[in-house]
């Protein structure tokens, strides 16, 4: 008699919902199986899926040891070993990917997941962000899409080289668009092309808002913008227009929320008409007051080093120390000037020191002498304003209180770049030496967090729609629980294989209530894997 044990736990939910979602046909029919491989490309994929979503250390180099303890052929099909998940079918998987234009090919997956999964576009919001790698990754010109180099380092390695990535999501986070861009790419350029081929590709509601962050908000991106296309962005502190409205004195409108305030203008700007919407944050005003002595005191720091430094330099004229002294009041409105005074200075023509001697021709200077003292009165004044943003839209009659609703959503694709470089969720340490194949790598990253994205989303309506609940952290009961909570309830279930009368009879162990009703909430595509 013998007895095998494999992991299953919440394994099977994964391998259903890329079912449900029908993500391997859609891989087939664009990268067929050819040759003697014996694996075809839509079962590598979910298997790089299954081992994104495992929440492990293991990385891609691993995966055949990452699957010996699993299931696999109850996972991934008849036949399916793990020693079949190799370094080289794993990297012509990428190769396949990347040669199909892995951009193109995840809207495809997007539009077939948005076929399936009944929830109405309401929101696409985009954003950044970009990933360190490791290795030299030497530029060859025209030889890929993307570029590893150096650039804006969001994570604080400015030592390593990098590449970007522009997501596309729905309300509820779930991508619609991913694209690779090089290290060094442009977040306004990245967020405007990702606006414009979705909207290429596919079609959505006029009722739709398209959302960014300051990085969408320019002359060229709000000129660019295809008519149409309904916009909420922030507006950059840096405008002018932007910096006078956030320090006046503004009749503001309380919100039904008690943290928030507005007040609403129409401007133009890029030749377009919108509306603004100052909002006052009193929660982010208690935020910002807690470094905002620590600012004023650095920037009083750092005008009384340039005053010293125009201490230092000699004037042909009493009228270029004056200038002086009025372009650094202008630059250094944090500090006021007490002592001011204009001397003069005598040197020797021939620039030797000492007494000069009798008739000798001398050179007259002027220097400044003064001493800068802190501001009060504007310290006072912007502490005052603190607290303060401005978003925009080109929609005139959206309510204020909407479109904050709106923008703050913009959190979601934020939580999927946060889910991406999880620590846990080890992928996204990049260990390819191909720029193509990180590319393609990319794409599975973000189809990872769609799988991971919608199937919280289904087992969070089903609890709505039934009523149930699950015990969270605390052991209180909830609708709302994160899909990796969940995971984390679905641990220790197993496959278990043992021999019966000279018959193999498959078994799984460890099942109770609180997974059996994840499991049964989740459909019949994941209750498969399990029962």
């Amino acid at each position: 008699m013998f007895v095998t044990t494999r992991s299953l736990d919440h394994h099977g939910i994964v391998s259903g919902i890329y079912d449900e979602l029908e993500i391997g046909k859609v891989i087939d029919e664009v990268l067929p199986k050819l040759g003697q491989h014996k694996l075809a490309h839509s079962i590598v994929v979910k298997a790089m899926i299954l081992n994104c979503l495992g929440f492990t250390d293991s990385r891609l180099y691993m995966y055949s040891q990452y699957f010996e303890t699993l299931p696999v052929e109850r996972l991934l099909g008849s036949g399916i070993s793990a020693s079949d998940l190799t370094d080289d079918v794993l990297g012509r998987t990428l190769d396949e990917i990347y040669g199909a234009d892995s951009t193109q090919l995840f809207m495809k997956l997007a539009l077939k997941m948005m076929e399936i999964v009944n929830i109405k576009t309401q929101l696409l919001q985009s954003d950044t962000t970009n990933f360190s790698v490791y290795g030299d990754y030497k530029h060859i010109d025209g030889s890929f899409d993307i570029e590893i180099t150096y650039g804006h380092a969001k994570d604080g390695r400015d030592d390593l080289k990098r590449f970007g990535l522009g997501i596309i999501t729905n309300q509820y986070g779930i991508p619609l668009f991913a694209k690779a861009y090089s290290g060094n790419a442009s977040d306004k350029e990245i967020i405007i092309e990702a606006m414009k081929k979705l909207q290429e590709n596919i079609t959505f509601p006029d009722d739709v808002y398209y959302i960014a962050d300051s990085a969408l908000y320019s002359d060229n991106n709000i000129k660019s913008m295809r008519k149409g296309m309904k916009w909420i962005t922030r507006v950059p502190s840096t405008l002018n227009l932007s910096k006078d409205l956030l320090i006046s004195d503004l009749e503001f409108k309380q919100g039904e929320d008690s943290r928030y305030s507005f007040y609403e203008t129409i401007v133009e700007y890029g030749g377009i008409e919108q509306k603004w919407v100052v909002v006052h944050s009193t929660e982010m005003q208690k935020r910002k007051d807690i470094t905002f002595e620590r600012k004023i005191q650095k920037k009083v720091l750092e005008s009384q080093k340039d005053l010293k430094d125009l201490k230092k330099i000699k004037f042909a004229c009493e009228e270029d120390a004056r200038a002086a002294l009025e372009r650094w009041k202008k630059e250094n409105p944090h500090c006021l000037l007490e002592t001011v005074e204009i001397s003069t200075v005598s040197t020797r023509e021939n620039g030797r020191r000492g007494r000069p001697k009798k008739d000798e021709k001398l050179i007259i200077h002027y220097v400044v002498n003064a001493k800068a003292v802190r501001n009060e009165e504007i310290a006072l004044n912007e502490k005052e304003y603190q607290g303060r943003f401005i978003i925009a839209s080109n929609d005139l009659t959206l309510d204020a209180e909407k479109m904050l609703e709106h923008y703050k959503n913009q959190s979601k694709v934020e939580k999927g770049f946060r889910f991406i470089k999880d620590k846990s969720f080890r992928v996204s340490e990049v260990y390819l030496k191909k720029p193509q194949r990180i590319e393609a790598l990319s794409m599975v990253m973000v189809l990872t967090l769609m799988v991971y994205s919608v199937a919280e989303w289904k087992l969070r309506e089903r609890l709505k729609e039934t009523g149930e609940t699950i015990p969270d952290q605390v052991k209180k009961q909830t609708q709302k629980p994160t899909l990796k909570w969940a995971f984390m309830l679905m641990r220790e279930i197993t496959e278990v294989k043992m021999e019966v009368d000279s018959k193999v009879v498959t078994q799984i162990a460890n099942m109770d209530e609180v997974k059996g009703k994840i499991i049964r909430l989740m459909g019949k595509n994941c209750e498969k894997y399990y029962f």
